[in-house]
């Protein structure tokens, strides 16, 4: 078949929230652009990945305030799941987002939409089914799919992953999970929640990319409610069982152990996809974690550029928006860029969540030795906390020299919501101080981040307009 040839200003390929991003907003400004997706419009984030995963967190946050609610005077039962219907509330979560990333949306919008596979076949050329399109300038973003590890007979047994999980309408009896991640634990809680029993198999540390103190407080509240989590063990080999799976671990002390379940879920990471892209004819260079890009997001070919979860590094929806934004100023504006410049938070959404945006306080000690302070306050010192009954939880300012914030965890309810106002101080170099300087409505969760600031001020305690201060917090703050 004859190939037909487009010479659009910007090919873009992965129709996830990066490639959508660049394609709607170069359409816009009235650039010709093609746009190539071999999949599902969306991405990951919209079909597999963000939005089932909070759709299915809140299905079984439902769960779990039916069963909380004595404590508030109204006698309930353990609630009647039905697991079917709760899929069925993730997919028409999905169904209802999907327009905004469908072809025939981004096609009212300009965009030349091909649904095919794409590959470079020399530098300047790509080809995606019967088209060759010889763009001006490229963008790759075809995000990222579940790694899956080398184990034993992994192979040889039915597994889940993200892309796999929310098609199951019938309850996991017994979900194996093999990563303890924030997949992982996220997924873990929402099951159980629903009526699963849940274990998860972590080989090092569960949620160990987030401050250890803040963690170990979910972790403790995962297994409170029922799942088992088992840190140090290695899944050495798994097969089938009579129940479904059976995994063999060795535990960190060289003990064997083994664990039997109906389900799978492997939840151990995430690897970029790079793999039938013709990079290597492209000439455009990769590393272990995906393609080599500059401060500026354009890869060793001059020509193409990267972004979202195929260059490797923190893997995240907002991140790849965020690479999209920068990438439109180059693009369309010319304007220089750093992503590495970039502030990026993160949140994990079980309950309570743990959010985290900055530099750790490992981190901020190894810039500011003791020039450094680290603010506390509790969610049981907070009277909205107290009414609602969730005091679980804790805030962590850092606060680095001049008392500028920069980094901070939270660990509580509405965690990644209580961030931001903490990471807008932060992108622009803020004081700790405007927290103070800043009225918020009584009672709300958010005073517990004027609590923790307070502390900035605790060496002054001694000055009698701060002692006036302190009480007057303490008394109606």
């Amino acid at each position: 078949m004859q190939k037909t040839i487009l010479t659009p200003d910007i090919c873009v390929i992965g129709a996830g929230s990066a490639g959508l991003t660049v394609a709607a907003a170069a359409a816009a400004f009235g650039v010709e652009v093609v746009l190539i997706e071999k999949d599902k419009m969306g991405g990951d984030c919209l079909n597999y990945g963000c939005v089932p995963s909070k759709a299915l967190i809140a299905a079984g946050k439902a769960a779990q305030a039916h069963r909380n609610s004595a404590k508030y005077g109204v006698k309930a039962n353990e609630p009647s799941i039905d697991f079917a219907a709760a899929n069925a509330h993730v997919r028409n979560v999905i169904a209802a987002i999907e327009p905004h990333d469908s072809v025939e949306r981004f096609e009212g919008l300009g965009v030349n939409v091909i649904q095919s596979a794409a590959r470079f076949v020399d530098a300047e050329t790509v080809q995606a089914g019967h088209y060759l399109i010889k763009a001006r300038r490229f963008v790759v973003a075809t995000g990222s799919s579940a790694f899956v590890p080398p184990i034993a007979g992994l192979n040889e047994v039915r597994y889940l992953t993200n892309e796999t999980l929310f098609d199951q309408t019938n309850r996991p009896d017994h979900l194996l999970i093999i990563g303890g991640g924030p997949i992982g634990m996220e997924m873990a809680q929402a099951h159980q929640r629903l009526g699963s029993k849940v274990t998860v198999i972590e080989a090092s540390k569960a949620l160990s990319n987030s401050d250890p103190e803040f963690a170990a407080i979910v972790i403790e509240r995962l297994r409170a409610e029922g799942v088992e989590i088992r840190e140090g063990a290695n899944v050495e080999k798994v097969e089938k069982s009579e129940s479904g799976v059976r995994l063999t671990l060795k535990q960190a002390n060289g003990t064997i152990d083994y664990v039997d379940g109906t389900h799978l879920l492997v939840a151990a990471g995430r690897s970029a996809n790079i793999t039938n892209l013709g990079l290597d004819e492209a000439g455009i260079k990769t590393h272990s974690k995906g393609i080599e890009v500059d401060k500026g997001l354009r890869t060793s070919n001059k020509k193409v550029y990267a972004i979202g979860d195929v260059i490797g590094g923190l893997q995240f929806t907002h991140l790849a928006g965020a690479h999209a934004s920068l990438l439109v100023r180059t693009l369309l504006f010319r304007m220089p860029v750093n992503h590495h410049k970039l502030v990026i938070p993160f949140v994990t959404y079980t309950e309570p969540e743990l959010a985290h945006i900055g530099m750790t306080e490992q981190e901020a000690r190894q810039v500011y030795g003791d020039g450094l302070k680290v603010l506390t306050a509790d969610f049981s010192g907070n009277d909205r906390a107290l009414a609602e009954g969730k005091t679980v939880g804790k805030v962590k300012l850092i606060v680095g020299k001049g008392g500028r914030l920069v980094g901070a965890d939270i660990v509580g309810p509405q965690a990644g919501e209580l961030l931001a106002p903490l990471a807008l101080m932060i992108s622009k170099k803020m004081h700790v101080k405007a927290l103070l300087d800043l009225m918020l409505p009584y009672p709300t969760l958010t005073e517990v981040l004027k609590r923790a600031a307070l502390s900035y001020y605790a060496g002054a305690a001694e000055n009698p307009w701060v002692r006036r201060l302190l009480a007057f917090l303490r008394k109606f703050g």
